[in-house]
Order: structure tokens, then sequence, then C-alpha cells
């Protein structure tokens, strides 16, 4: 007869209350310092024990955060428990129950779990993902069909206030405004704060110190979980009815630019028109990863058509640097490969966003976005506040900012202070030397 592992352990009574939920969506935490992480894969363990077959899926945002926050406490407490498949990073439980780890670092990281079923679902840190994610999720989110006895699929979500799914959240669990096709019933939030996690407050009682010395808004939302501390969407002003149009033509004599965000994780392109009035539109997107410089030029020339004079395309300030792989800087690679006209970026980031929300302001703004451009129009309304600098954007998800960072490059070079009204004698802006790649400063470009 083999060895009983024995575990023990203590939950304090919020803690037990979340273990004790069987709602089909339940919400725990609130705030720093509750016992989240804990509380969260405790449950899931539980549930794998108790229901033979029962098939759980864990998630974290990244993967460094799965590592870390699960994956590491996971061996250690399943020895002789569970057996880990490190290539399907899952947990196989004698009784056929299966806890399956993931992340979804990406938007479309979600995607592969569409077509699976699990009877269980655990989103850790639930704000940091999008509510675009938190759907697609419910859908696999279904009886597996491997459970011996009926087990009712539910949902376990930790959170904090803040992130880009903060809105969700906290119309679900908080302000419990809820749209057709959702329960009231269905969901339970339980608000835990750090005077709640005794073993916390114990071993490190000057962690309370700590949050209490964090900036006003964020203390609010860490030590008492205050969810109306921090503002919703960095850009309230962007409106689909308004900015953003099923149909885009662009007259020729309009004239065109691009605006480059570059790297490996993701380039992001776009193409912009400009009217008499100097109104910008937003015609036409690039959206993909792993392209080297090289073939990110090549693409982004093939995506522009034979007849389109483009003015001059603006890219980020990074790509004048040289690159040690091959000493030359992508200002140059991108010249090299097809891509003439480039200016610098002018990257004052705060300025940036100030410039953007004026576009976006107004009954008719100055900005006009075609519908095709899917992942502007998707990223924008998903931008937050910086939590320490309340004029700038949060940088995570960083899947998040491509786009809008290159939309800040486009409405930046638009601007008079970098945009002047002359161009330098003797130079006419449609020439471009064919020798070695040369850089257009602003001061190049005829306003337009």
């Amino acid at each position: 007869m083999g060895t009983v592992k024995t575990i023990t352990f203590e939950p304090n009574p919020k803690q037990v209350e979340f273990f004790e939920s069987k709602s089909r969506f339940t919400a725990y935490g609130g705030a720093r310092g509750g016992g989240k992480s804990w509380a969260m894969r405790t449950k899931l363990v539980l549930l794998a024990l108790a229901n033979d077959g029962v098939q759980i899926l864990l998630l974290r945002r990244t993967l460094g955060e799965l590592r870390e926050n699960h994956l590491i406490p996971l061996l250690k407490l399943l020895k002789d428990v569970a057996r880990y498949s490190a290539s399907d990073k899952e947990f196989i439980f004698a009784n056929g129950s299966r806890l399956k780890l993931g992340y979804c670092d990406d938007e479309n990281d979600v995607l592969q779990f569409q077509g699976q079923a699990y009877d269980v679902i655990g989103m850790e840190e639930a704000t940091h993902f999008t509510e675009t994610q938190y759907l697609c999720l419910t859908e696999s989110n279904r009886v597996s069909g491997q459970t011996v006895k009926p087990f009712k699929p539910r949902m376990y979500l930790t959170c904090n206030p803040g992130g880009v799914g903060h809105d969700w959240v906290k119309r679900l669990f908080v302000d419990r405004i809820y749209r057709k096709g959702e329960t009231p019933e269905d969901y339970t939030f339980i608000k835990s704060l750090v005077f709640d996690n005794k073993f916390l407050m114990t071993r490190d009682p000057d962690y309370v110190r700590t949050l209490m010395s964090l900036p006003p808004a964020r203390m609010r939302a860490m030590l008492y979980g205050d969810w109306d501390a921090f503002e919703g969407a960095f850009f309230p002003e962007f409106d689909r009815e308004k900015h953003v149009v099923s149909t885009l033509s662009i007259p020729r004599e309009w004239q065109r630019f691009r605006a480059i965000d570059y790297g490996l994780d993701m380039t992001c392109c776009l193409w912009l028109a400009v009217d008499s009035t100097g109104r910008v539109y937003v015609y036409r997107e690039l959206y993909q990863k792993n392209l080297i410089l090289s073939d990110a030029a090549r693409t982004i020339d093939a995506m522009t058509g034979n007849t389109e004079e483009i003015r001059y395309t603006v890219a980020s300030p990074d790509l004048w640097n040289r690159r040690q792989d091959s000493g030359k800087s992508g200002f140059e690679i991108l010249s090299q490969n097809g891509l003439s006209g480039l200016i610098r970026a002018d990257n004052r980031r705060v300025t940036g966003w100030r410039v953007t929300r004026e576009y976006l302001s107004g009954d008719e703004p100055r900005l006009i976005i075609s519908a095709d451009c899917q992942n502007l129009v998707r990223t924008l309304p998903l931008l937050r506040f910086d939590e320490h600098q309340r004029e700038d954007v949060c940088s995570t998800p960083h899947e998040l900012t491509h786009a809008p960072e290159a939309l800040r490059y486009a409405l930046m070079s638009r601007e008079p202070k970098t945009m002047p009204k002359t161009v330098k004698a003797g130079r006419s802006p449609y020439s471009f030397d064919t020798g070695s790649p040369t850089e257009y400063q602003y001061s190049d470009i005829i306003d337009f």
C-alpha cells in the first residue's frame, strides 16, 4: 500500500468563503496581500482531488508569472500526489483529474483553447486579461464529459483594481451591472484585503506600511480595494460611432504617409491620408509578429499600392541606433529594402498622447479610422493610465501599445513644431538619393 501524503492548511475566513463558493463565476481579492494566488491554486487542487476526472485550466497573463506564482509552488505541493508533464504543462492525478497551466500573453493566445472543454477555468489576476479574452474563455468552460459524477462548470477569478481588464471585472463583480444573457445570481465577489491575511500580517507586518506609502490613488486601490481609485480608459474620447467607418475611399489628391512601430514581437505600420481640412484618415494597417527588419520593409513596400505616392514614413527613433548583429542601423536596413523618405519620430510621450487626444476630441473629430484597421480599433479603447505617470499610457500588456504608438508617431509628425511650412532650398520632397540611404528630417518635408 502506498504512502498517503497529508497536506494541512488553515485558510482565513475569506478564503474559506472562496473555497465553498459554487457560483458559475466567483471573483476573489480586490487588494494586495489578500492571499489570492494561494487560494486559487489550493481551490483548484481540492477540486481535482474531490472530483474524479475533472478537467481544470489555470491561466496567468504571462509565462513568467505562471511559473513563479503557480508552477513552482505546485511542483512542491503535488510531489507524490500528481504526475507533471513538462511538455503539456499539466498535472495528472490518479483519479483522472487534470490541472493544465496556460498563459495568454497576446490577445489571440486564447484561441489555442477554442474547441477544448474545461469543467473549471481559473483566471489569475483577471484584470490583466481583456474582456475579449475572458469571453473567449467562457466558451471553453463547459462540461468536459470526463468527470465520473455530474459537475457544474464554473470559473474562478482573482483580481486587483487596475489593469486592462479593470472595467469588465468591475462591471460584473463590483458594480453588478449586467447585460442581456448575464444572470446576477451567477456572479459572486469575495473581497479580501491584506488585513484578512493573518499569515502575512504576522510574518511581514511592514508590508502594510509599504502599501500605505504608495501614491494616493494606488494606495486606495491596493490597500483598501477601492475600484473607483483608478480612472478608466486612457482615451474616453474614442467612440466607434464617430471615429470608425466601415468603408473609406481615399481620393488620389489626398497626401499620404506611413507610421511604423517596429519590434520583433510585433511590427505595426499604419497608412494615413490627410484631406484639405487637415483631417487624418487611417486607411490600412500591418500588424504582424516575427518580422526581421528587412522582411518588415519589403512587406510594407508590397502592401503599398503602386499608384500611391507616400510623402514620408515616420518611424520609432530607436531604429536610428546601430544594431549589434549587422553593424547597421534599422534606418539603413529599412531604406535598403524599399522604404525611402524615412523620418525619425518625435517620441515625446505625454505630448504625443495629448495631441492624439486632440485629434479624437469633438463632435467632428480630426481622426477617422477604417474598420479594416482592426488592431488599432481594438487597442485604442483598451489603453489605461500608467499608475505612476498619470499622463502616460500603461506599457502593459505590451501587445496593446504597438498600434497606438504608431498612431502617436503619425500625429506628432503633423504638428507645426515638427513639420515646418517651408522646404529647404534646392531639395524636392519627392527626390530621394538612390545611392546610400538618406535620412529625411522634418524640415525636408513640405507641410500639407
